[in-house]
């Protein structure tokens, strides 16, 4: 038997930490963990007190407006190249904004109705005519014509290809903090509701409720669309339901498009027809 001397403490298994080296786990463990708690607070405290600097600190509210002036600039700047109509805003909720806080996206839009099947060339006339700070171009991906545009406040714009004789035109904030919500701008569509229930009267009327959308014009004033759909026979011409007016861009069995003041799109689905009147923003 072997004699252990006094005051001799036997060597620690390799692998396991000595007394000292627990309490300095434990130590650490625990300056981690308040760490990272502190971390956490002082970004939430961020979020929601410091001035934004980035797009997801800025919230739906004050992005909207942006959105709407958007829309009105893209109306205008669609010009003579085509016949234009507001479209639903589109409202989602329940993007990531961060690991702990949840947001909401609005794009509004515009399709525009074009005479022949050159989507790269409007897109180019619409790029040339929007504002120079938004740094508008036309650029290809996946073959197609794609503008894009900065319209400032991070509120991204795109133009494509929105079908045959078709372009679309959006203006997006991307993930946002709610805020207070966004409220789309109201106007009053008197001539066109009447101009829409005019050519909808001629097939029996409105099948869906009437929409009216708005956006501010650039230089004063407010684009305006009113929207509405009717169950329409195949073999009714969509011409006929708006009389004579302005040579019209479009008439074929599927569409019909007619500028002026207002402008008309009638777009044929399935059996259904939707109708839109619009005065656009002026250049």
């Amino acid at each position: 038997m072997t004699a252990v001397e006094t005051g001799y403490a036997p060597p620690t298994p390799p692998g396991r930490p000595g007394p000292g080296g627990r309490r300095r786990m434990r130590w650490l463990t625990v300056a981690t963990v308040a760490w990272a708690v502190l971390l956490a607070g002082l970004t939430w405290w961020s979020v929601r007190t410091d001035a934004p600097t980035v797009k997801e600190q800025r919230s739906l509210d004050q992005a909207g407006p942006v959105v709407d002036r958007a829309i009105g600039e893209l109306t205008a700047a669609v010009g003579a190249a085509g016949v234009p109509a507001l479209l639903p805003d589109r409202l989602e909720r329940g993007c990531r904004i961060t690991p702990m806080d949840d947001g909401a996206t609005l794009e509004r839009g515009v399709e525009v109705a074009i005479g022949g099947d050159d989507v790269r060339e409007v897109l180019r006339g619409i790029a040339d005519r929007l504002p120079s700070g938004w740094r508008a171009g036309v650029s290809t991906l996946d073959g197609e014509p794609l503008l894009r545009a900065d319209a400032g406040e991070f509120v991204a714009v795109e133009g494509r290809a929105g079908g045959p004789g078709r372009v679309l035109l959006t203006a997006d904030t991307g993930c946002r903090p709610a805020g207070s919500g966004y409220r789309a701008p109201s106007a009053d569509a008197a001539a066109e509701s009447a101009v829409l229930a005019s050519a909808l009267g001629r097939w029996g009327g409105a099948t869906g409720p009437v929409q009216v959308l708005a956006a501010p014009c650039p230089g004063g004033g407010t684009a305006r669309t009113a929207r509405s759909e009717a169950a329409v026979p195949a073999d009714q011409s969509l011409a006929a339901a708006f009389g004579v007016g302005a040579a019209p861009v479009v008439d074929s069995a599927d569409a019909y498009a007619r500028p002026g003041d207002p402008a008309v799109l009638a777009l044929r689905a399935g059996e259904r027809v939707r109708v839109a009147v619009t005065t656009p923003c002026r250049a």
